[in-house]
């Protein structure tokens, strides 16, 4: 089999780890603010440049129709969503994959503090010469 390099491989590598680092130390039970506290300080310490809560502007007909925050952009290159709830609900990455859209970004994680830690990483084209 071919080997296949990742989008991004090292960056999500770094924050997939600091993301178990962080759930390892607190636990499931925390309201999704104090997970993304830690997550931006472990971040950091990692030597990433963390950007919160991104207010992200969605265009409708190259009009802006509504404004989007956005938990977290590491390196400028990924999204990251975070959600402490005890299910993740359906919705999630498709959240996720309208922030891509929206930011023009491709690559975004998904990190569920659950019971279970789970993360799901997401590659959106936003090229638009590749959609039909």
């Amino acid at each position: 089999m071919a080997d296949i390099a990742l989008i991004e491989e090292r960056l999500t590598q770094s924050v997939i780890g600091a993301f178990y680092e962080v759930y390892n130390d607190l636990r499931f039970g925390f309201h999704e603010h104090v997970y993304v506290n830690a997550l931006e300080r472990e971040l950091l310490a990692r030597g990433h440049d963390v950007a919160r809560e991104i207010a992200v502007e969605v265009a409708y007909k190259q009009d802006v129709v509504a404004t989007q925050r956005l938990d977290m952009v590491v390196d400028n290159k990924l999204v990251v969503e975070v959600k402490s709830t005890l299910d993740l609900h359906k919705s999630a990455l498709r959240q996720l994959r309208s922030y891509l859209h929206a930011t023009r970004l491709e690559l975004g994680l998904l990190l569920h503090f659950g019971p279970e830690a789970r993360f799901y990483r997401l590659v959106h084209s936003n090229d638009q010469s590749r959609s039909a």
